[in-house]
């Protein structure tokens, strides 16, 4: 039983090189083949021709290919990578200005004596950054701003988790623009992050307007009966030990003209940014652009130092150097794949058997799949360019849009992050509310059920349209006729 205890799955890294060792073994084993290709305007590049598969020569890969492999992997992603760098340390400077800190504790003072309002209001702060920016490791800073305050309200450790944790989360779930999944998955499949985000949108704002009633609904039952709590028997421990730490946050609380001016340019430079991919063709390069001038707008007007900008700026980039090194690793295995001459082979087995799915099942198979994928590879970038290379031409093949494909992916990496005890972030929440795993996944459970419920039927809806617009807005006009 102590050995079980001990028992801790590797990191991210070490899987996804495993991934790489092993696709380098099937390239032994699994016979090389290959599609012919053609341009597809709507993408803008060559796609795998349906029923053209052959077998070809092939190429097995080695030990120096292995090693090989994520090198190659971080120079073929250095622009995305470059982007992923300026977007952290964008968010360092802000959050160096001290306008984030600012900003909720305003909230929190505003709503003194409406408490029961701190639930949505702070749950949509944290989606939106979720749904922006990909909001995760982020939120560990407010655990210790918010516990307090909830607890004083008369809630429990637990709701206040659920308010970071699930906030943030469902942000992820139902990303609009996050760059850590959306645009990353959205590249890996050859399409702008813009397509599919009207479904994105509708998926977004039903599993928050649920998240927010399930743990209003639970703060209710808790501040009603405190027995009725999961964590119940740390109700005094957590009272003593939280609000104890609750003095001294007032002065945070002041909430200047400079912060007010800075979470301006903050949502605006996301506003422009969508603008210059929807409509002037930006990428990464003009992204990364982007956000280096708005950290140098927002230190100036957070009146920063050049030592605290520069400090800032590059604890920004080391925080996120993990997640841009990780997609060089990941990509790495899709190198091999192609180095090996495996990757049309695999593709075909797949056209072979989850293409004779009907459209309908086949979104819902590729979304079960992805949550099992989650668990072992829990970075949702990792798993974006692992995974959507292979399952993007497969939907092709099944007459699925690519961008239905993503959207797939992001909402079962999103429903798999909230409660995966891989994902550090997961981990931290807990530890910082001092909640165990199981006493979270009893309080999940439930609404982890609903939300898979609104993706997989929202994406069933999607393939529906997608295949029937056509017929039904034919229909439509025969009938205003």
């Amino acid at each position: 039983m102590r050995a079980i205890k001990k028992l801790k799955l590797p990191s991210a890294y070490t899987i996804l090189f495993c991934i790489i060792a092993f696709m380098a073994v099937m390239t032994w084993i699994i016979p090389a083949g290959e599609y012919l290709k053609e341009m597809n305007p709507a993408l803008g590049k060559e796609v795998a021709v349906e029923g053209t598969y052959h077998t070809t020569k092939s190429d097995p890969q080695g030990i120096i290919d292995v090693l090989q492999a994520p090198m190659i992997g971080i120079e073929k992603s250095i622009d995305i990578g470059l982007f992923i760098l300026m977007i952290g340390s964008f968010l360092m400077v802000v959050t160096a200005t001290g306008a984030i800190n600012a900003g909720i504790a305003r909230a929190v003072k505003r709503l003194k004596g409406r408490e029961y309002l701190l639930i949505p209001t702070l749950m949509s702060c944290f989606a939106a950054g979720g749904t922006i920016f990909g909001m995760a490791e982020e939120t560990i800073a407010f655990y210790m701003l918010i516990l307090p305050v909830v607890i004083a309200a008369g809630y429990d450790a637990l709701t206040g988790v659920a308010i970071i944790l699930l906030g943030s989360g469902v942000g992820v779930l139902g990303s609009v623009i996050n760059p850590f999944s959306t645009v990353i998955a959205s590249d890996a499949s050859g399409i702008p992050f813009t397509q599919g985000m009207g479904l994105r949108i509708v998926i977004l704002l039903i599993s928050f307007v649920i998240s927010v009633l399930f743990v209003m609904r639970y703060a209710k039952k808790v501040k009603t009966n405190p027995r009725a709590s999961i964590i119940a028997e740390l109700k005094e421990d957590n009272e003593k030990y939280f609000l104890e730490k609750e003095g001294g946050q007032e002065d945070e609380g002041e909430f200047l003209f400079k912060h007010k001016l800075i979470l301006s340019i903050f949502f605006a430079t996301f506003g422009i940014m969508i603008w210059g991919v929807s409509l002037e063709g930006w990428w990464m390069t003009e992204m990364a652009t982007l956000f280096l001038g708005a950290s140098i707008l927002v230190a100036i007007v957070g009146g920063l130092s050049e030592k605290e900008f520069i400090h800032s700026f590059i604890q920004g980039s080391k925080d996120l150097l993990g997640v841009a090194l990780i997609l060089g690793v990941a990509r790495g295995i899709g190198i091999v794949m192609d180095n090996g001459m495996i990757t049309g082979t695999i593709l075909h087995w797949g056209e072979s058997g989850l293409t004779d799915l009907p459209s309908i099942l086949f979104i819902n198979v590729m979304y079960l799949v992805h949550i099992v994928l989650s668990i072992f590879i829990p970075s949702t970038s990792g798993l974006a360019v692992f995974s959507m290379p292979i399952m993007a031409p497969l939907a092709d093949f099944a007459g699925v849009g690519r961008d239905l494909a993503v959207t797939a992916y992001q909402t079962s990496a999103g429903l798999t992050n909230l409660v995966t005890p891989t994902y550090g972030v997961v981990v931290a929440g807990l530890a910082m509310g001092r909640i165990s795993i199981v006493q979270w996944f009893r309080f999940m459970w439930p609404l982890l059920l609903i939300l898979a419920a609104v993706s997989m039927t929202a994406l069933s809806l999607g393939v529906f349209w997608e295949q029937h617009s056509g017929q039904m807005i034919s229909a439509i006009g025969h009938l205003i006729k």
